[in-house]
């Protein structure tokens, strides 16, 4: 089975020695509720066919990734030298081969490179990590001008779906006051949360202007995508970068 044939190949203006792949729910060996491409270890999956799920993708990675450990914060890990599972909730790597991955279900996630070729970030970035800074930890240890950097979106819950309370909108306010536009009222006490349009308003607000992607929504695609919100108990879809 060709896995890639189920995968996402981002569509940005990379450089050429860039490389991405967004994994969705189909083409692997898990049961329900974590059918079938599951690459979550943590989600109550069966760990031998997490395992052959993950090894499924090894022929067409070219090491081992550096898998995390994600506890929606804003620790960045460094895929060049890691030889354990960090708790982090991004990775960046500037040797050629290493594999930054961050595993979702509904958060948004984050996929940035400089226009040289010279180094690649992988960012977990669900409301919680989004809010207390991950892309701008993630953009600092990347140690590039903002305004040399791409971005792309990966699949994410859409605003359509994605109700919080007045409390998250309360912390994006306190941040930015033009975060208020990526809020549309719900039920009473309720929003409905744009998350890629907060993460476009981070971008730009560090001087990131070349975001691309953010057009799928893991909770209404339910044939494709893995979705939290939408399943409760669920697996994970996998996002990987790496310089070749």
């Amino acid at each position: 089975m060709n896995i890639l044939e189920h995968c996402l190949i981002p569509d940005w203006p990379v450089p050429g020695n860039v490389r991405s792949l967004q994994t969705t729910r189909n083409g692997g060996q898990s049961v329900a509720p974590y059918d079938t491409f599951n690459l979550g270890e943590h989600v109550g999956d069966v760990r031998q066919t997490v395992a052959r799920n993950r090894q499924r993708l090894a022929q067409y990675l070219p090491t081992e990734p550096v898998w995390l450990k994600q506890v929606h914060g804003i620790e960045v890990a460094n895929a060049d030298r890691a030889d354990c599972v960090p708790q982090a909730d991004a990775a960046i790597a500037r040797q050629r081969g290493a594999v930054c991955v961050v595993m979702t279900a509904d958060c948004l996630p984050v996929l940035l490179c400089d226009e040289a070729g010279t180094v690649v970030a992988a960012a977990h970035a669900g409301w919680k990590g989004l809010a207390a800074g991950v892309i701008e930890a993630t953009v600092q240890e990347m140690g590039i001008a903002p305004q040399k950097l791409l971005a792309w979106l990966g699949p994410a819950i859409s605003q359509r779906e994605f109700e919080v309370g007045e409390e998250v909108r309360d912390v994006f306010r306190a941040h930015h006051a033009q975060a208020g536009e990526a809020f549309l009222p719900g039920v009473t006490g309720k929003w409905m949360a744009d998350i890629y349009l907060l993460a476009h308003q981070r971008l730009h607000a560090l001087g990131i202007s070349r975001v691309y992607g953010g057009e799928h929504c893991t909770f209404g695609d339910s044939t494709r995508f893995f979705s939290y919100r939408r399943d409760g108990i669920t697996g994970r879809m996998g996002t990987f970068i790496w310089l070749e």
